[in-house]
């Protein structure tokens, strides 16, 4: 698969519904600081790879530098030798004398090494049985190895000797006779093994004297092996000139690699607790940061008890890091390439990386330092394969509950409603649904990862957010056909008023806390569900914000579907009735009491299957929108005010009919302690009327002074309304019309809290 077709499926995966347009700019930014956070990290890298670069390409001229001065005093040395020998009379006798002398000394040297040779190693091998008996002392460590240093040195330059020889026929001879060396090397090297071995318990029990000891044989042997590595570089390159010194000839021949054993020493170490720590993880994947203990303990022994113990240039303590982190490393990548690995041993892994790099920064480690990365970065990946199965899961339930809900609502299904235990009516699938978003949760907090747990319940936020606006948008989409044929009619209208307040209801329940019988809302529940999962930083700017925007959301859809169900009321039951006022018509009928008693009976109906709290809010709607079509009936046609009518009467007679109806509410039966509306609320509200006659009895004269009294009180007046109130006067003129117009060029009105004129257009 190319790049840009993985590109174009993840973001298939990000993208899978319309609504999921809306984190866009999210995702945008979300990318946007994840890419500032790795372009950081590439130059902090970049930054220290040409810092590591250029130090090296410093080191190499200066090496080569060196190199050639070294070469070239070394020329002028044989040059000034070759010259020497021209100066000096009998110069050849004299050399010859000179390496007869010096080979005579030699052979005498030689001879006494060989023939002390065998009382040293027994002497040795005493030293060696000795330490047998203490081994974790070992007081004669240092002893043995100066010793066998010196019989080392001995072997070798008899071996090199013979090699240079004409006659080698006793090469094999020597060999034989050095083979016991070799068997006390191998047992001296066991002690050093076992020492190296033990090095963090014998830390650990304050056993200082055998790690020092320790540390200077390995620190001698690592400058010995570098001298023999520089000898060899040296007469690979130079062998001719070599040849000719002395000091290029002598000593150790053969790299004997005991620093490369002590490191190894450690991974030796450390191997079996890893095997332990698979098996013990193998059953109980959530121990994983139990199971680790020995890691950290082992790292933090070595930083305090062993780190001066050793030469500084060891570095130790980041030694043992950088090989324990390896080991770490690869430990946990067999186990994620593993295709058997089951899920909560992936989410364990997974969630050790955090922790992992947490204990190392306790111990003064920077992430940074730690290479490769100890999941080589992959967690993200498997974090968000985890984490999208649940999200997936999450959509594809929602989905499919609100396609049932869907249907049920548009089809007009018969027992296609629920009550619950109150009696009030309710959908069917919102129990369902916050029952699988429970579910759903567990599995995310069993993750036992706070990101795993976000990205959850940021795909539960969409989602809950998504079926609100999916509801309200159905809502009225199905209500704008009742103001169309064949609709109109008010055909099953019963029905869809029933389904408004179930779905009105469903809000409610989300959000309806009751302290004093212990009963909580869903989405308080939820709440309570999601805290414990959660990062603190998370719960206060994500999930508080995300929670308080639903509890909104529900407040405002339960809102919507009461303010549809009275608006359907006014189209449907009173389209007749609501056009006659004002007309001739008006004056003779009581249009009033046929509305007030259509409410009586609504609210009769409706009072025992609707949630008490949105009773109250069904009766101020039903207050506020007979009102806005009260006032905005001066535009029906016909309508007309004469001063010889006694309209004014006729608008007292109205209100009272009205404030009858609201007043008394409370006062029967079915309706005690369920209405909690404050009628001097409605009353303030229908005061509005009053100002309405004062514009229509007012004389020409004072309509301007009316106009400007009733501005000040309701700035959101809207002069449209007030130009149809003007010319339903019989009396109107355009010189009463200009000067309101005139008026309210002059006046200045701050707007303060929005009023119900508002509403009147």
């Amino acid at each position: 698969m190319s790049e840009t077709e993985g590109t174009i499926v993840e973001l298939a995966d990000l993208l899978r519904h319309p609504e999921d347009l809306d984190k866009i700019s999210f995702l945008k930014s979300e990318f946007t600081r994840k890419k500032a956070a790795i372009d950081g990290q590439l130059k902090i890298g970049l930054k220290d790879q040409l810092e590591v670069t250029q130090s090296g390409m410093s080191s190499i001229s200066d090496g080569q530098r060196t190199v050639n001065q070294i070469k070239e005093e070394m020329m002028k040395i044989d040059k000034l030798c070759a010259e020497a020998q021209n100066m000096i009379r009998d110069f050849p006798d004299i050399n010859l004398v000179s390496q007869v002398h010096r080979n005579f000394t030699q052979v005498e040297a030689m001879k006494a090494n060989i023939e002390s040779f065998d009382g040293r190693l027994k002497d040795l091998e005493q030293l060696l049985r000795e330490d047998d008996q203490d081994m974790e002392n070992q007081p004669n460590l240092l002893n043995i190895h100066h010793g066998l240093t010196q019989l080392r040195d001995i072997r070798d330059d008899a071996m090199d000797q013979i090699k240079r020889a004409s006659d080698t026929s006793l090469e094999s001879h020597l060999q034989d006779y050095f083979t016991r060396l070799d068997d006390v090397i191998e047992w001296f090297d066991d002690h050093v093994g076992t020492a190296c071995m033990n090095l963090i318990p014998l830390v650990q029990a304050d056993n200082k004297g055998i790690i020092v000891r320790l540390a200077l044989i390995i620190e001698e042997e690592e400058k010995s092996d570098k001298k023999v590595q520089a000898l060899q570089d040296a007469q690979r390159e130079h062998k001719d000139l070599a040849s000719r010194f002395k000091s290029m000839t002598s000593g150790p021949k053969q790299l004997r690699g005991y620093k490369e054993k002590f490191l190894k020493a450690i991974e030796f170490y450390a191997q079996p607790q890893f095997d332990q720590a698979e098996e013990r993880f193998l059953e109980e994947p959530d121990k994983l940061a139990n199971i680790m203990k020995w890691y950290f303990n082992d790292l933090y022994v070595v930083k305090v008890g062993m780190a001066n113990l050793m030469p500084k240039k060891w570095r130790i303590f980041k030694t043992y890091t950088d090989i324990y982190h390896r080991m770490m490393h690869d430990w946990l990548i067999k186990h994620i390439d593993n295709p058997e690995l089951s899920p909560p041993h992936m989410l364990s892994i997974i969630d050790w990386s955090e922790k992992y790099y947490s204990k190392m920064t306790k111990l003064g480690w920077d992430m940074s330092a730690l290479q490769p990365h100890v999941l080589d970065t992959r967690e993200a990946e498997l974090i968000r394969e985890y984490r999208q199965l649940i999200v997936k899961s999450v959509d594809e339930w929602m989905d499919r509950m609100f396609s049932v809900d869907k249907k049920s609502f548009t089809s007009r299904a018969p027992d296609s409603l629920d009550t619950d235990a109150h009696g009030y009516f309710r959908t069917k699938t919102l129990g369902d649904m916050w029952r699988m978003l429970k579910e759903q949760t567990v599995v995310a907090g069993s993750s036992n990862r706070t990101d795993v747990a976000e990205g959850v319940f940021d795909a539960m936020f969409r989602a809950l957010k998504s079926r609100q606006n999916m509801w309200q948008n159905m809502i009225d989409a199905e209500s704008q056909k009742y103001k169309q044929p064949p609709h109109d009619s008010g055909e099953g209208l019963q029905v869809f008023q029933d389904w408004l307040v179930a779905i009105a209801n469903d809000q409610i329940a989300c959000i309806d806390d009751n302290e004093d019988s212990e009963q909580l809302g869903y989405l308080t529940r939820f709440h309570r569900d999601l805290s414990p999962l959660v990062s603190p930083s998370y719960l206060s700017r994500t999930a508080a914000p995300s929670l308080d925007a639903l509890r909104d959301g529900f407040v405002d859809l339960g809102t919507h579907c009461i303010t549809t169900f009275v608006s359907l009321i006014f189209t449907i039951d009173f389209r007749s009735t609501v056009s006659d006022f004002f007309t001739p018509k008006w004056h003779q009928e009581y249009a009033m009491k046929r509305i007030t008693t259509t409410f009586d009976d609504y609210v009769a109906d409706y009072c025992k299957v609707l949630h008490h709290s949105l009773l109250d809010i069904l009766i101020e709607e039903l207050a506020d929108e007979l009102l806005v079509h009260y006032l905005s009936a001066v535009r029906n046609k016909g309508a007309k005010f004469r001063r010889s009518d006694p309209f004014t009467e006729k608008f007292k007679d109205d209100v009272l009919t009205a404030f009858e109806f609201f007043q008394h509410l409370n006062a029967k039966p079915e309706l005690a302690g369920l209405v909690t509306v404050d009628f001097a609320v409605i009353k303030q509200k229908w005061r509005v009327v009053d100002k309405m006659v004062r514009l229509l009895e007012a004389d020409k004269a004072g309509v301007v002074s009316v106009y400007e009294d009733f501005k000040r009180e309701y700035p959101d007046l809207q002069m449209g309304w007030v130009e149809a109130v003007l010319r339903a006067r019989d009396d109107f003129d355009r010189a009463m019309l200009n000067g309101v117009k005139a008026k309210a060029g002059e006046m200045y009105v701050e707007r303060g809290v929005e009023t119900i004129m508002s509403k009147v257009k």
